[in-house]
């Protein structure tokens, strides 16, 4: 990992955690993808290492991180999902080259083509997006109940019900503050 930048929030779900990469979407959002070599990093960790990255495959990456963001909130929602979202998901999907082989371990790998990784990187995202938004997965979409995150997050617990899409950020900001807007409310003991 490179020094000096956000660390990634990283969840079960491809899809939903490449969206995370950027957070706090109506506060102060914080851009975990501010350069190419960003990009490299968070495709690694995602067991979809490439070489590099240009800054026009940030582009695109991005574009297709707000794609899916704004795919996994219609849907979340019930809303019809955005034409334009669509298209950008399936144009993504459909260029990708990747090959999901199996490990000698029983695991699954990404194959990415030597001819253009990133792209076939993000094909595998967009892929994910699509399984997702489209109901193949057993679990459903949320939305974060904290209002600056509002991030899209894949909700497989038993019940369904999760509100944060990290209790270890959101759910516990929001825990603070109304266990200190409690106490601002409660009269003094000593008086």
């Amino acid at each position: 990992m490179r020094a000096g930048f956000p660390d990634f929030r990283l969840g079960p779900v491809l899809a939903t955690s490449f969206t995370g990469t950027l957070s706090e979407r109506f506060g102060d959002s914080v851009e975990r993808l501010p350069v190419p070599e960003r990009l490299a990093d968070w495709l690694a960790v995602s067991g979809l290492a490439v070489d590099s990255c240009t800054a026009d495959q940030l582009a695109l990456a991005r574009e297709l991180r707000e794609s899916i963001h704004a795919a996994a909130t219609a849907a979340a929602l019930g809303e019809a999902l955005p034409a334009a979202a669509v298209r950008v998901i399936n144009d993504r999907s459909a260029r990708g080259r990747a090959a999901a082989v199996l490990t000698p371990g029983g695991g699954r790998h990404w194959r990415l083509g030597p001819q253009s990784p990133v792209e076939d990187a993000l094909g595998v995202i967009a892929a994910d997006a699509v399984a997702v938004i489209a109901g193949e997965r057993d679990g459903k979409l949320a939305l974060c109940a904290s209002p600056t995150c509002r991030a899209a997050f894949f909700d497989t617990s038993q019940s369904r019900s999760r509100r944060w899409c990290d209790m270890n950020t959101c759910g516990n900001r929001q825990k603070k503050a109304r266990f200190q807007a409690s106490r601002r409310k409660a009269p003094d003991p000593a008086e």
